[in-house]
Formats: structure tokens, sequence, C-alpha cells
């Protein structure tokens, strides 16, 4: 079980019933794949950091249940875009909407579940969350672009890949924390200090899933998917920064030419593992980490706040 549900299980579960009703469609095709969505979800790890991060500022409400839902829809909507853009047919081990109805359908479905979302906040006339929430969706679809345009020429500095993340993944996390602190008493200095905290979580959070792909003892077998789509993470841009003109030549050529063979991809681990590229980003993913827990220091202790640090320390800790 994740930290923290068993403060927020109840306020989690009056979720679920809001965003089942707010997926509903009169359109027989549409219901059924939302049923399918709504059944092959993952961890609700973002409603959850909603929960708390309005708990830890005064208390949740029903306006806290509304930000939860239009989080989680604007996520979905993003995964189902994501995987007719990357041609994925699983997610989170299931099939994924665009394996089983295709590229128009599931355009239409993600596009579906954001005016859903758009819906459900101007209804309830809650604008700042609709303000929060839409930021990230522009920071996200910013983040895909830069990373699209980024592999394409193989040129991502430390920098560009820093942009990338906090745009593509810690957007939406900073965002949801922002919105769950403004539902509980429209204070904006508490509002900006989640932001900053989901900011720095979201990016240790994707840093240590960056790591999945090159496996280590305590993550698990490397599997290189990263490499072989032409994805520059950190532990692989370190090494082309520190590396010899040879070593970097061969890295460059091997993710050029030879990315989808599997002995070339498994070289490419190699060199970066020696070269201190794995450590490296690691010791990056604690500093996101610490910075994520100092701005929690600035609210009393509690058993929110306790949650939300085992939370931080659970992202940057799982094994999957």
């Amino acid at each position: 079980m994740n930290p923290g549900k068993n403060i927020v299980e109840a306020e989690l579960k009056e979720f679920e019933v809001i965003f089942k009703a707010a997926v509903k469609s009169n359109v027989p095709m549409l219901d059924r794949i939302m049923k399918y969505v709504v059944k092959t979800k993952g961890k609700q790890l973002r409603p959850m950091f909603v929960m708390l991060s309005a708990k830890i500022c005064g208390g949740v409400n029903v306006s806290t249940h509304r930000a939860a839902s239009l989080v989680e829809l604007l996520h979905t909507a993003t995964l189902v875009h994501d995987d007719v853009v990357d041609e994925a047919h699983e997610r989170r081990g299931f099939l994924s909407v665009y394996a089983l109805w295709k590229t128009k359908a599931s355009v239409l479905v993600g596009d579906y579940l954001l005016a859903k979302g758009l819906l459900l906040s101007l209804e309830n006339k809650d604008f700042r969350v609709l303000e929060l929430l839409s930021e990230a969706v522009r920071r996200m679809s910013e983040g895909e672009l830069m990373q699209l345009e980024k592999s394409r020429l193989l040129n991502i500095t430390e920098e560009d890949y820093f942009t990338i993340i906090s745009n593509k993944t810690a957007s939406l996390l900073a965002s949801a924390c922002a919105a769950g602190a403004y539902t509980a008493n429209n204070n904006e200095k508490q509002v900006e200090q989640m932001r900053v905290f989901g900011e720095n979580t979201g990016i240790a959070f994707q840093i240590k899933d960056d790591l999945f792909d090159y496996g280590t003892d305590d993550v698990g077998k490397p599997t290189g998917n990263d490499i072989r789509e032409k994805k520059l993470t950190l532990p692989l841009i370190y090494t082309l920064r520190t590396a010899s003109r040879e070593t970097k030549r061969f890295l460059i050529n091997t993710i050029k030419n030879k990315h989808k063979d599997s002995e070339s991809v498994k070289a490419v681990i190699e060199v970066v593992k020696e070269a201190g590229g794995i450590q490296y980003a690691v010791e990056k993913m604690e500093q996101y980490k610490l910075k994520a827990l100092e701005a929690l220091d600035a609210f009393p202790d509690s058993n929110e706040k306790s949650a939300l640090a085992e939370l931080v320390k659970f992202t940057t800790e799982r094994k999957k």
C-alpha cells in the first residue's frame, strides 16, 4: 500500500464515485471505453497528493474532490494520447486504449476526458483550480514537443533535460498539490509552497523512472527502452558530457544507428555505469527529494505532513 493512503482512504472512495460519474457517457462505445479506463487506472498517486495537500492546509471539502477528479481526468487524457504517440500497446500491464480501439478512437477519448475535466471545473466555478491545472497541461505539451525535437537531434543538455521533465512530469504533480492546497483555504502563500513541493517531488520521481532503464541491484534488470527510443536521460547526458571524444562518438553512433540491437544497447548501459552516470543521477534525485522535504518545513507537524514526506521517499525508493 502507498504511504498516506490510510489517512485519505475515505476521501479516495468519495473521489472514486465523483470520477466515475464524471466520465460517464450516453454514447455506448464511449461508455465501454470509459469503464475500461476506470478499471485499469493506476495507484491514484495524484489524487492522493491532492487530498493530502488539502489536509495539510486545512481540510478536504467537495471542491477538493472535484480538483482530484480534474487531475485524474487530465492525467488519464495525457496517457491515452501518449500511447498513440508512442504506439504503445500496454499500459500498467493491461492492453492500452490505443491497442484495443486504435488511433482515431484514442485521440477522441483523450479529447473527451480533457473536455469533461474542463466542464467539471467550469460548472462548479472552480476557476483558480482550472487555472492551475491548465498551466500544467500547457507545460506538459511543451515538454513532450521539446523532447521530440531534441531526441531527433540527439543534442539534449542537462539544462534541457530538467526543463523537459519539469514540464512533462513535474508540472502535473505541482499543480495537483497547489490545487489541493487552494481548495482548503485559498491561501496563495501555501498554494505556492505546495506547488514547489510537488514540482521537486515530480522531478525526483522522473529521475527514478529514468534510472529503471539502466537497472541496478536495487532497481532490477535494465530494459534499455529509452535508448531504443533514442531518449537521452540524465545518466547518459552526464556520460556524454564527461566522456572522451572516442567514447562519445561510440555512444552517439550506437544510439543513432544501432539502438534496436540488444547487445549494442547493453554496451551503452555498461559505458554509462562505468562512467558514473547512474551515481550522478541518483545524487541529483536525492537533491530534489531534499528540496521537496524542505518545502514541507513551512507546515506544522501532522499526520498529513508525515504522510507527504513518506510519499516523497516512496517515489524515490520504489522498485517499479
